[in-house]
């Protein structure tokens, strides 16, 4: 059975974005790129929100085309456009990237659904509304997490007060050079 597994880099106070949803507080070099392209492989589906999607959307088509691309976001660009996409949106009225289900309703049977479903699992990329949503739903089965050196103060939080309690049990983590830890839980089974 897939698990669904939520992406997330975060501050060291919990913020998934600054107060504009940008990520320009990342510590991202090298080793964090290593460190995405090994979890691009556990992938079956990435599974976005209305606001992720459109970011994505919106950019990885055009390194297709573009002649200064290099060879990694060119192999990146091919991946996304070939794998199977998942949106949810109960606003977007259409999704029509190539190869990407909008699912607009009924999210935990539809998770369900695509849980039992052979094959890699469903990574939520950022995303912190649908995954908020999701938690609260006691979906998410695992948490792969990059915690950024740097305390932003306000923005797109994570987690908030309706975040139902969840007991983790730590897989792995690693501290890389920059000073990020990067950290794997799976949700504990009560």
């Amino acid at each position: 059975m897939r698990k669904l597994v939520l992406f997330a880099h975060i501050s060291l106070d919990g913020f998934a974005g600054d107060i504009n949803g940008g990520l320009g507080f990342l510590s991202y070099n090298e080793e964090l790129q290593q460190f995405a392209e090994e979890l691009i492989k556990t992938v079956g589906s990435p599974v976005y929100g209305r606001n992720t999607y459109h970011l994505m959307e919106g950019y990885w088509p055009t390194v297709l085309n573009n002649p200064d691309a290099n060879e990694q976001e060119l192999d990146h660009a091919r991946w996304v456009h070939q794998i199977p996409k998942i949106v949810f949106s109960t606003t977007l009225p259409s999704a029509d990237w190539n190869n990407t289900t909008l699912i607009k309703d009924n999210v935990a049977e539809e998770i369900n659904k695509l849980k039992e479903q052979p094959g890699k699992d469903l990574v939520i990329f950022g995303s912190p509304g649908l995954a908020k949503s999701l938690m609260n739903l006691g979906l998410i089965d695992a948490y792969k997490l990059t915690l950024h050196p740097v305390i932003l103060g306000k923005g797109i939080s994570l987690f908030d007060s309706k975040t139902p309690m969840s007991n983790l049990k730590l897989l792995e983590s690693k501290t890389l050079g920059s000073g990020v830890v990067t950290l794997h839980y799976v949700k504990e089974v009560q």
